[in-house]
């Protein structure tokens, strides 16, 4: 009896010696720490469809995976062992966990579930090894995805971030050189939204939500212009995060703003890549205003509140996933109170119109899914909006929304939407002298010609203003989307349609636009994500007879130094695209982003 336990002894000790491991480093992933490292080894027969998936919480079933590797990525999989490396993942308030499953060739997928090109997702049907655990330094407790927003006066800086718990924060600010003891302190409003509230799949069901924690938002006042600050924002139990605060007269050649017209995150309900898309762009949007404006992918929903007749294919999708507006109007504050019941109890949906100076230019936001046709709130804002600008003070205005007025792209659903913006709002846009009109949605940049009435008003590059805005398309951000081009009457049979003459440049490589301003000229540029070059441009000239703008010596003084730098706008693009090429070169992780067919 005792040989026989003996041999058992040694017969389990041996297997478990051969069983499957899979580790991941490091355990606590700080803010210096860049990527995660994946080992495993012992597997068994490995073949090329094993692959490790990515949870959190811990507690998700099998299928509930926010990501997945496979195992072939190592150069050693076939030895059964090897390592693989991921970027550093978001801090998603929960541990992390990473499973190995084995895929037994011939063996069909029992998942149902497809990923973002409608193909079938691997099964997770044996399990080959399980990680320890990976979390966020201070467990959530730490202030992350800081992000900066213009409030409604012009010596107000708003801030905003996200912690896991309504506890008490606060921002501590103070001019550079001043000891932080005589910092100044405001008090962060807490804010969150829950499961219930979501009004489809797959915000609202296991495979899609996870809790988005806390959003904080708290107004630094009083900031004097000129003069760059600190800020910190945070508790002193929970921790602090410290960065710095440029302010837009004191910025040289950086950027004064990034706008991101529509379609943010493209979570469209896997509440996770909200956290992922705010950790990529912190980098930047912590120190410099970032302003959005809503698109299809954040809002719209089958039974949202304003669906007219002639939309009944537009406003009819499921293109938010499910969030109808409520991670969009919780995670931004932007200036203004615009605001819109959802009718399902939720809350409002806000951040929808709204209009602030920045150096020389009257920046103006629009929401394209709501209802902007006469007589509506939003029309009224737009109207008064226009009529009320100081062009003393800001000669140009630049009008932005997420849905295009004018695009050569044939896309027959959106036709009806193009054709009410014309009849409703292009003649205030010709009447208040707008400047140029900046659009999303298309996934391509096209650039057309002064625009009043479909008709082109100028075809140079560089022109005084004629006395419409120029209207530029600027969704080529990183989405891999390819629309159809309208084709030109007198060439029906040609394959790939010429350009019709209103517009003026189309182009399809990834990047983004950057928009330059003095007191004589406004300039938008479309660079390119792979050369970096200049591929597109535009000159406004301001015309000061047509547009009745006169410029007093107090006022022309007042904004020399901006004039004498340069006004940057970094426009949507260069952060999408930063990401789509960082997500290349990592090569190795693979976001799952579920579509509808």
């Amino acid at each position: 009896m005792v040989t026989f336990l003996l041999l058992l002894h040694i017969a389990v000790t041996i297997a478990a010696g051969d069983a499957t491991t899979l580790t991941a480093t490091p355990a606590t992933i700080t803010r210096s720490d860049q990527w995660i490292t994946l080992r495993w080894s012992s597997l068994p027969s490995p073949t090329p469809l094993d692959y490790i998936a990515v949870y959190s919480p811990p507690s998700s079933a099998d299928l509930d995976y926010l990501g997945f590797l496979f195992l072939n990525a190592s150069a050693s999989w076939a030895t059964g062992a090897g390592t693989l490396v991921l970027p550093r993942l978001p801090d998603l308030r929960a541990p992390y966990q990473f499973r190995l499953f084995r895929s037994p060739p011939g063996e069909p997928s029992t998942n149902t579930r497809l990923d973002q090109d409608h193909d079938p997702l691997p099964d997770a049907s044996h399990r080959g090894a399980v990680s320890g655990h990976v979390r966020a330094e201070g467990n959530g407790s730490r202030p992350a995805q800081v992000h900066l927003a213009f409030a409604d006066a012009p010596d107000e800086m708003r801030v905003l971030f996200v912690c896991d718990d309504a506890g008490n924060r606060a921002v501590r600010y103070g001019l550079l050189g001043r000891r932080e003891e005589e910092w100044e302190e405001a008090p962060a409003e807490a804010r969150t939204y829950e499961r219930r509230q979501m009004c489809g799949y797959p915000a609202n069901d296991i495979v899609g939500w996870r809790d988005p924690g806390f959003v904080f938002d708290a107004v630094m006042k009083g900031l004097q212009p000129g003069r760059r600050y600190f800020y910190k924002v945070g508790s002193d139990s929970g921790g602090w995060m410290k960065w710095i605060l440029r302010d837009l007269e004191a910025i040289g050649d950086r950027a004064a703003l990034v706008s991101h017209i529509g379609d943010i995150s493209y979570a469209k309900g896997y509440a996770w890549l909200w956290d992922h898309f705010f950790e990529q762009i912190e980098p930047i949007s912590s120190s410099t205003p970032y302003h959005v404006c809503i698109g299809n992918h954040e809002y719209d929903w089958p039974s949202q509140p304003w669906s007219p007749s002639w939309a009944a294919n537009i406003y009819n999708g499921k293109d938010s996933g499910g969030e109808c507006g409520i991670p969009y109007s919780i995670k931004f504050r932007m200036p203004g109170n615009s605001s819109l019941s959802t009718g399902t109890g939720a809350p409002d949906t806000q951040n929808l119109y709204y209009s602030f100076d920045a150096g020389v230019v009257h920046f103006v936001y629009m929401s394209t899914e709501t209802d902007f046709t006469q007589g509506s709130a939003q029309h009224s804002f737009i109207m008064a909006d226009l009529e009320h600008v100081n062009r003393s003070r800001t000669p140009f205005i630049v009008f932005q929304g997420h849905r295009p007025m004018y695009t050569s792209s044939n896309e027959t659903r959106d036709t009806a939407h193009r054709e009410q913006m014309i009849q409703h709002l292009e003649q205030l846009f010709v009447k208040h002298n707008v400047t140029l009109a900046l659009w999303g949605h298309i996934h391509r940049y096209e650039r057309f010609c002064p625009m009043k009435n479909y008709q082109c008003l100028n075809t140079s590059s560089s022109f005084v203003y004629p006395g419409a805005p120029v209207h530029v398309v600027i969704g080529m951000s990183g989405q891999d989307y390819q629309p159809s081009w309208e084709a030109r009457p007198d060439h029906p049979d040609v394959p790939i349609f010429p350009q019709p003459e209103r517009s003026m440049y189309r182009g399809s490589e990834f990047g983004y636009t950057k928009l330059m301003a003095t007191r004589e000229k406004l300039t938008l540029v479309y660079i390119g994500n792979h050369d970096g070059q200049v591929h597109d441009m535009v000159e406004i000239f301001l015309y000061n007879n047509s547009m009745h703008v006169k410029l007093p010596p107090k006022v022309i003084w007042s904004y020399m130094g901006i004039a004498g730098s340069v006004i940057l706008s970094l426009l949507v693009g260069i952060l999408a695209g930063f990401l789509v090429r960082r997500k290349r070169d990592s090569g190795r992780w693979i976001p799952i982003d579920n579509e509808e067919a």
